[in-house]
């Protein structure tokens, strides 16, 4: 009987689906997307951020807002980087989420963002195991660990971007200055032959 609870549980637990999406933000724009949730149902979200350009070295940020039922601002973030934002529906129905782009005129700003549920188990309820608590609790530490591998992963992608833009520019500084070098000896090895040549007047 216990199995059975469990491998119930763990059923209830795989339905809370996990989506991993990146998506390009046009420019002035915004991409919504929608879940339908009951009553008590829990929404996670975490998002990141960035751009698709190979040689951008910024980190961008836009804007984060999810919509209730009847299109009431559940919650809003501005001008972030990334964010992870979890919500309770308070009433059952499509909850839409934005990310909008609306103040920018970048065209390469993407978005990488996960989705998950858990569906509503009252967990002070006297009839609920604590083994149902633990399942939970795992299953909440295991997406927070594929989300932080996410947001790395989009972290070292600007950060290497960076380091390359860095080391190009040093490249053609280094380049300049060995020109310059040549030329000035150059310069000096011409000027030292004319100041010591011998001239002499019949």
């Amino acid at each position: 009987m216990q199995i059975q609870k469990i491998i119930g549980l763990l059923a209830v637990t795989l339905i809370s689906i996990v989506k991993a999406h990146t998506v390009l933000l046009p420019a002035y724009g915004k991409r919504c997307f929608f879940e339908t949730l009951s009553k008590g149902d829990e929404l996670s979200i975490s998002f990141q951020f960035g751009d698709r350009s190979p040689s951008s070295t910024d980190q961008l940020d836009g804007d984060f807002v999810i919509y209730g039922p009847n299109d009431e601002i559940v919650t809003e973030l501005s001008e972030t980087q990334h964010g992870d934002v979890t919500i309770s529906a308070k009433n059952a129905g499509k909850h839409s989420y934005c990310f909008i782009n609306e103040r920018s005129s970048v065209d390469t700003k993407d978005v990488t963002f996960n989705i998950y549920g858990t569906i509503y188990v009252d967990l002070d309820n006297p009839e609920t195991d604590t083994v149902d608590a633990a399942v939970r609790q795992l299953s909440k530490l295991v997406h927070d660990v594929k989300n932080e591998q996410s947001y790395i992963v989009i972290r070292e992608r600007t950060h290497r971007n960076t380091a390359e833009s860095t080391n190009s520019r040093v490249k053609y500084w280094s380049i300049f200055q060995l020109v310059v070098v040549i030329f000035n000896s150059l310069f000096q090895i011409y000027y030292l032959k004319r100041f010591f040549e011998v001239t002499s007047y019949v």
